[in-house]
């Protein structure tokens, strides 16, 4: 732990105090701190425990989100996830990708001397996670969606008090405008499915469009709409803030060491 975290010490002083098993509230839940690799082993490996996330959480991202699911349930939405993100094909979303990136980089990097990266790094991981997941272009309802979005984050892990002026009470407003954006764009593609002169969506355009075209063995589909939409709200989430805070630093990386930049290494 870095001394100078503010987290990492109110940890480690708790530790000290009262061992590595200790019993606490957090965000009003009924709570067991365990550190340790001894902990992390147990945590991880025992068949006894199931993971749940803080009730404040589970508000703001669905009741069927994978997050919050066990055993036969969490396997089936699991598996439906990683359909999407088999290696043959993320292949297909590459172009995708390289499309947002040139587009972003053009519009806000091209011809200024100075910019403020990680605004800039959320905002093109936002535009790439909309376009792969939900198949949503640019214009108003993506904008409306990244607001909606930027609030979301906001009050997560923020007191749950749901009163007008919190930031949780702001967080539940914006996730259910969000959740209605992914609801329309949901019923939107399942109608598309239906009408013949289209033909039938592959399944590998965007992650909605996957997860409507899965079904079991007995040809019932795999999810449901509620499903569709809580999940996707996990998976806009899940990878944001890690993709954005790693190409920060690369950025970074690259603006302090002129070797990297000019490609020597």
């Amino acid at each position: 732990m870095r001394g100078g975290d503010g987290g990492s010490r109110w940890v480690q002083d708790r530790i000290d105090r009262y061992g590595p098993v200790s019993k606490l509230s957090l965000f009003g839940t009924p709570t067991v701190l365990l550190a340790g690799p001894a902990a992390n082993k147990f945590l991880f490996f025992s068949s006894a425990l199931s993971t749940r996330q803080p009730r404040s959480v589970q508000r703001i991202l669905g009741e069927n989100s994978i997050l919050d699911l066990h055993g036969a349930d969490h396997r089936r939405v699991r598996g439906a996830l990683l359909e999407f993100l088999r290696p043959d094909m993320l292949k297909m979303y590459v172009g995708r990708i390289d499309a947002e990136v040139r587009r972003h980089v053009e519009e806000n990097w091209a011809g200024r001397g100075t910019v403020t990266v990680l605004p800039l790094m959320k905002r093109l991981t936002f535009d790439i996670i909309s376009a792969l997941l939900f198949g949503l272009q640019r214009g108003a309802v993506r904008d409306a969606l990244a607001g909606d979005f930027a609030h979301m984050m906001k009050g997560m892990w923020a007191i749950p008090a749901n009163l007008p002026f919190t930031a949780f009470s702001r967080s539940l407003k914006a996730s259910g405008r969000a959740r209605r954006v992914l609801a329309g764009i949901t019923r939107e593609k399942k109608a598309g499915r239906r009408q013949p002169e289209h033909g039938k969506a592959p399944r590998s355009n965007d992650l909605i469009t996957c997860l409507l075209g899965l079904t079991d063995s007995h040809g019932e589909r795999l999810l449901s709409d509620e499903e569709i939409v809580d999940n996707a709200m996990v998976a806009l989430i899940a990878g944001h803030d890690t993709s954005s805070i790693l190409m920060t630093f690369m950025v970074r990386h690259l603006a302090n060491d002129d070797a990297t930049l000019a490609g020597k290494i």
